[in-house]
Order: C-alpha cells, then sequence, then structure tokens
C-alpha cells in the first residue's frame, strides 16, 4: 500500500488537524499497553497484576467498586471481546487490538453493483444502525493513521501490518457507553462500561464487515488494532478532538468507543464538522484539573516527540502514557475520570443537554463552562448495584 510523502492533506485544517515536516506513522509496538510487556521502564508487579486482574487471576482489591463481583461484571463485559482476541494466538494475531479481525466469510465472487455511492453510503449507515452501532461516519483511507508496523504477540517484535490491495475507505462505528456505570469512574465496576462495548463492536464491526464482502467488496473489521481511530473519527465527521485526548460527539460527547472497517466499497465520504470543541477545550482544564496524576495537559496543543507512546510530528493535546497506565496499574482496572468529568458528557438526546450544548458552542462558552463547575461528581459504585434490584 502506497504511503504519502506529503504529511499534509486536504482536508486537515477542517478536521483540527495540523501536521508537521517532522511526522512519523506511529508504530504500534510503542503504544503503552504494548510496552508493558517489553520496556522495563513501564513494566513492573503492578502491571503484571492489572493484566492478570481481567483473568481473576490476581486478587481483587477491597472496598466500593473493587470487590469480586465488581470485576467478575467486568471481566464478563469483556468476553465476546476476549474470544476474538484469543483466537489468532498461535499466529501472534490478537484480533481486534494488534491485528485485524480476521475475515470469518470470503468476498463474493459476483459484486453487486454501486451505480450511486451517496445511496450505498447511507445503506451503509442503516446496516451498520441495524447490527447496533450507535454513530457511523465515512473518510477516506488517509494511510498516514496506519501503523507503521503491528505487533507479533508471540515474540512482541514489529510485524508487517498488512490490508488487501485496493482499499479506499474506511467506515467507523461509534459505540456509547452507559453513563451510570461511566459516573463511577474510577472503579472496576466502571470497567464493565468499557469491555461491554468492546464486545459489542466487536460483533457489530464484524457483521457489518460480512455483509460489505457477501456484497462482494473487500471489507476488513478492525478495533484498536492496525490504525489511530481517533483521526479517522474526526475526518468522519463524528467529532471533534479534546484536551482529555477524546472525540467529543454531539450525541454523546467523550463518552464512546469506537471502530473501523477499511474496503473498496463505492462510498461518498462525510466531512469534519467542527463545531467550538477546541474553543471550549481552550479555557476548560476540568480533565486535567481531575488527572490524580497529572497526566493530561494544561496549555494549548502542543508538538510533541519526547515520547515512544505519542505521535511524532503533530500539533495536539497529548498525555504522558505512562502516569496514566502507571496510574491503571495501581488500580488494576482502567480509569476514565477524565471522560467522567468532562463537561461534554452528558446525554444530548435530551434538551436541557442539547441547550447547554448550543451554549457551549457559542462565544458564550464561558457561561457553560460556569454552569458545569457542580456536575462530574463521582457516583458510588454501590448506588449503581442497588438500583439494579
Amino acid at each position: 500500500m502506497n504511503i504519502r510523502n506529503d504529511p499534509t492533506h486536504p482536508d486537515d485544517a477542517a478536521a483540527g488537524i495540523e501536521v508537521t515536516p517532522e511526522f512519523e506513522r506511529f508504530t504500534q509496538r510503542n503504544d503503552i499497553f504494548t510496552r508493558a510487556f517489553w520496556d522495563d521502564s513501564i513494566r513492573s508487579a503492578k502491571t503484571d497484576a492489572f493484566f492478570a486482574s481481567y483473568r481473576m487471576e490476581a486478587t481483587p482489591r477491597r472496598g466500593d467498586g473493587f470487590g469480586q463481583r465488581d470485576f467478575a461484571l467486568r471481566n464478563a463485559s469483556w468476553l465476546i471481546s476476549d474470544v476474538i482476541t484469543n483466537r489468532g494466538a498461535e499466529d501472534g494475531k490478537r484480533e481486534g487490538f494488534q491485528a485485524p479481525i480476521a475475515n470469518d466469510t470470503p468476498v463474493a465472487p459476483e459484486q453487486v453493483p454501486v451505480d450511486d455511492p451517496t445511496a450505498m453510503s447511507a445503506e451503509v449507515k442503516r446496516i451498520a444502525q441495524f447490527f447496533g452501532a450507535d454513530l457511523c461516519g465515512i473518510t477516506d483511507l488517509d494511510t498516514r493513521w496506519l501503523y507503521e508496523s503491528r505487533v507479533d504477540t508471540r515474540d512482541l517484535s514489529a510485524a508487517p501490518n498488512d490490508l488487501p490491495e485496493g482499499l479506499t475507505h474506511v467506515i467507523v462505528l461509534g459505540h456509547e457507553m452507559e453513563e451510570d456505570l461511566v459516573a463511577t469512574y474510577p472503579s472496576a465496576l466502571a470497567g464493565a462500561a468499557t469491555g461491554r462495548e468492546y464486545s459489542h463492536e466487536a460483533a457489530v464491526v464484524m457483521q457489518l464487515a460480512a455483509y460489505i464482502r457477501n456484497l462482494g467488496y473487500e471489507a476488513t473489521a478492525s478495533m484498536n488494532d492496525t490504525g489511530l481511530v481517533i483521526p479517522f473519527a474526526v475526518k468522519a465527521g463524528l467529532g471533534e478532538y479534546a484536551r482529555n485526548q477524546m472525540v467529543i460527539t454531539p450525541e454523546f460527547g467523550p463518552r464512546l468507543r469506537f471502530s473501523k472497517i477499511f474496503t473498496n466499497l463505492p462510498l461518498t465520504h462525510d466531512a469534519p464538522k467542527p463545531q467550538g470543541v477546541r474553543a471550549f477545550c481552550d479555557i476548560c482544564t476540568k480533565c486535567a484539573d481531575a488527572c490524580p496524576v497529572k497526566a493530561l495537559p494544561f496549555g494549548p496543543p502542543e508538538v510533541t516527540n519526547d515520547s515512544p507512546s505519542s505521535i511524532k510530528g503533530v500539533r495536539k493535546w497529548t498525555s504522558d502514557a505512562a502516569k496514566c497506565f502507571g496510574f491503571w496499574a495501581k488500580l488494576s482496572s482502567d480509569c476514565a475520570i477524565c471522560m467522567r468529568v468532562c463537561p461534554f458528557n452528558r446525554d444530548f438526546r435530551k434538551w436541557q443537554h442539547r441547550m447547554w450544548l448550543k451554549l457551549a458552542l457559542s462565544p458564550a462558552r464561558k457561561i457553560a463552562l460556569w454552569m458545569d463547575r457542580k456536575r462530574g461528581g463521582r457516583v458510588k459504585p454501590a448506588a449503581w448495584w442497588a438500583r439494579q434490584g
């Protein structure tokens, strides 16, 4: 697959993406989760215990939100994702995370003619919704955001990041996380919101990819593997990049996971839709203030090339991945305090939150920030369990 030598792209400005001449594609071996297996500066007894807790091999922490049933629900929520992930282990392919999801169906030998790519795009979005996706956008296959190499999990070496030839589009899917569970971060219980959506998205992305292959076109299903999903999501018009390193969507704020499909099905692209999130984040530091280990940045976006776990040559807000993951390891679970406290963490299906959003994206954003000052507090995990009766 050809890689562009020019780091710029026509829709970068609209997407809020600023790429500098120092740009380098990211090597997945350097993501913080993979480094926790091979980099002695990251790996520790706590990181080993973090991974072991997902197999219930580590003793769960005590306390509200960190008891055995909290870990049990979190780990159960990951089950379907884990089944998919583990099936390629013998070949060093952790599908959905360090390798694309293998095709379970062949490409049909006869292609359904596509005379109207715009109509086909609408059809894809309808089918994505049918299978359970909450959002769907389409963009071009901008190869800058593909990983330079993937990871062979047998020895943690770099491996070719191969995709079928001729792929031209990326279908990006969004999957909403449960608001009530997110409100209990940090807790093992809250981790069930993450795991459930990874399991959901595995099913959705595989089914939609199978549908496209049944139409006679290539379709490679992908979760965290193969490429960086955030720039694809922004380019597909699903939202805007924020200080907390997440995509803020007008439907769910930052409260969702993303998956993607690489395909050659004739489609039209959605455009980036900047609405003012960047300007709001310029005056808001709630996520950075709330981070227990101060892993999130204050100040404007910068080009940071000092960590192997950050992409080089892109001006953006960048977290300290080592500090962030170190706190995860201490908890034996993921932390999304930055998601919980984000002023955009709202259900915009409700009229009062849509009114707040309109204010937040206007020149009156300071009033919106003031109105949000008392929101985002942690809900006790016991309260979530109590509501289930």
